[in-house]
């Protein structure tokens, strides 16, 4: 693999304070199920926080958890494929494997492993109310909610815990998970002893995207803006995405969700603010707006999906990367295993 396809650019920081905690902390960890190809949504909600704390120094840990995919679907389609897709996502927005550990779920059996005491430490009805949960639960492909569905959030804390993370980027309907992890590691550690710190979570300055249908961006729903896509595909979705009757572009989140988001894909894209966005769009309606995005989309992206299309063309070198991620992973959760093992007082 040459050092061409390396990035050569930061993605820009997000704006304004977004951790509760340090920025550059000892180990964050974070991730992606493989479900399809990360869109808008993942890239401004924490993917270009990934990238800036890798390049503050963070440890950084990605993991793709390929069981979770099982949590609202009978079947896992098109696996590896998916797989292969997140890792060159994640490499053309600028994650560095000689930086970050890029893993697998299922590749890492101590980190399953932790399941089974976690989930001693939660009761049914804490794991019933979990909104993230439940929201996911609506929208499932099942038509029975599974174990694994229900016990989703504990196998999420196994993720985060495994590793000792200390800050973990996500969006805003996350962070239900992020408080369960913090008190599971506090129970574990009241009931056990000192094993597992409480992660801080960091938000992003766009913690929640809509998608094109005005609802929550999601792989799911087709209504988002893939990374990967081309040109051509992004204007389409844009131009099919929802707006409303009023000429006056403005940018007013509360009144106009849906013209709002579009503004603000907008401003993101061209580090701007969206109410000057707005400003400058005026009286343009719907179709100048949906110009605006398509060109300051497609602008933004055009570098990262150059380096993601010459990443495909080495995909020997991709495979490789997770290999040795998988390895490095599976001897941090041996280590934190093993702490747990002794601390509950277990055989080994």
């Amino acid at each position: 693999m040459t050092t061409t396809l390396r990035p050569t650019t930061t993605p820009t920081p997000a704006a304004g304070p977004a951790a509760t905690g340090p920025v550059a902390p000892d180990r964050v960890l974070t991730g992606d199920r493989p479900t399809g190809p990360l869109h808008l949504g993942h890239y401004f909600g924490t993917l270009r926080n990934r990238v800036r704390l890798q390049n503050e120094g963070a440890d950084l840990f990605l993991v793709i958890p390929d069981y979770q995919v099982l949590t609202d679907r009978d079947v896992a389609e098109r696996l590896s494929e998916h797989v292969e897709g997140l890792v060159l996502d994640y490499l053309a927005a600028g994650v560095d494997p000689d930086r970050a550990t890029i893993f697998t779920h299922s590749a890492v059996p101590a980190l399953n492993q932790l399941l089974l005491p976690f989930l001693s430490l939660v009761s049914v009805a804490e794991l019933g109310r979990n909104p993230t949960v439940k929201d996911e639960i609506a929208h499932s492909r099942q038509a029975a909610v599974s174990g694994l569905m229900f016990t989703y959030p504990a196998h999420q804390a196994a993720d985060i815990l495994f590793c000792k993370a200390t800050l973990v980027p996500v969006g805003r309907d996350q962070e239900p998970h992020l408080e369960l992890t913090r008190t599971i590691a506090r129970r574990f550690n009241e009931r056990y002893g000192p094993v597992f710190p409480e992660p801080r979570t960091l938000l992003s300055e766009a913690p929640l995207l809509l998608g094109t249908d005005g609802t929550k961006m999601s792989k799911s729903r087709a209504n988002s803006l893939a990374l990967k896509a081309s040109s051509n595909d992004t204007a389409r979705l844009i131009r099919g995405a929802k707006t409303d009757a009023t000429r006056l572009v403005s940018y007013d989140p509360e009144r106009r969700p849906e013209v709002s988001n579009l503004v603000l894909l907008a401003a993101l894209c061209q580090d701007r603010d969206p109410h000057e966005v707005a400003a400058e769009i005026g009286e343009g309606g719907a179709a100048a707006l949906k110009a605006a995005v398509t060109d300051a989309v497609n602008t933004h992206l055009a570098p990262l999906r150059a380096r993601r299309a010459a990443y495909a063309q080495e995909l020997g070198y991709v495979r490789q990367l997770i290999r040795e991620g998988n390895e490095r992973a599976n001897a941090v959760a041996e280590a934190t295993l093993d702490e747990v093992r002794r601390a509950m007082g277990t055989f080994r």
